[in-house]
């Protein structure tokens, strides 16, 4: 199946209608939970860890930076896993203000819940110094981006991590495009996230183009985790 370009999703576009927002948001943070997302980041972060230990000597404990945060829910489910690390902070940052304001009238507690920061940044251009996070993470973000700009936000969050990146998405197969129309709309009515949710695995990379992204980022994979029936993969990986 051969990927879909330049066909943008509502969360690309214009985000004035908050309700709507609201509910997408919503039905991303359950998909999450339901399907395993969350469960395949958490996943990654912790073979990032058990590959260089060193990391539980520092008595900051585990930061990492999630790009693209969305619901915010995968920080929170970092932020409450018990890991190997002492404790964790987390920086959660999206594009898109809108995006942050609608996560936080969802969820009220995110903008009070000690060790995360909401933050507005573009991970094609990250404002932190080099090594500044042990782990920088992005879920659903890589479909959303061409060829150069996948590789542009990989630079980048390899750039800002001592330990390594841990990349989140779905994958793009036909297996995949009918479980994603027959779940979406067996879970929601909201029209953003029937669009979107279909298209997004039109948009998707492989697991395989993938790979190629982040090699030609300078990035090597540690290992992959495989959601439900492989609709999803999240691939932990450190410098080459």
């Amino acid at each position: 199946m051969r990927r879909l370009v330049d066909v943008p999703e509502h969360l690309d576009g214009d985000l004035a209608d908050t309700a709507t927002l609201g509910g997408n948001l919503r039905d991303l943070r359950r998909i999450n939970r339901l399907l395993g997302g969350t469960a395949l980041s958490v996943e990654a972060v912790r073979r990032l860890v058990a590959a260089r230990p060193a990391v539980l000597d520092d008595p900051g404990g585990l930061r990492v930076l999630d790009v693209g945060t969305g619901a915010a829910d995968i920080p929170m489910a970092l932020l409450r896993v018990k890991g190997t690390w002492p404790r964790a902070t987390v920086i959660a940052v999206d594009s898109r203000r809108e995006v942050l304001d609608a996560a936080v009238r969802l969820e009220p507690r995110l903008a009070t819940q000690p060790g995360l920061t909401l933050e507005v940044a573009d991970g094609r251009a990250l404002p932190y110094p080099d090594g500044a996070f042990h782990v920088a993470h992005a879920s659903m973000v890589l479909h959303h981006l061409d060829r150069l700009d996948a590789v542009a936000l990989l630079r980048e969050l390899a750039r800002v991590a001592r330990l390594g990146v841990v990349v989140n998405d779905l994958d793009r197969n036909r297996r995949s495009l009918a479980g994603a129309w027959l779940v979406l709309h067996a879970l929601t009515r909201n029209p953003w996230t029937l669009h979107d949710g279909v298209l997004s695995v039109r948009r998707a990379w492989t697991h395989a183009e993938a790979v190629g992204l982040l090699a030609e980022a300078g990035l090597r994979p540690l290992g992959t985790a495989h959601g439900v029936a492989g609709h999803r993969w999240a691939i932990a990986a450190v410098r080459a």
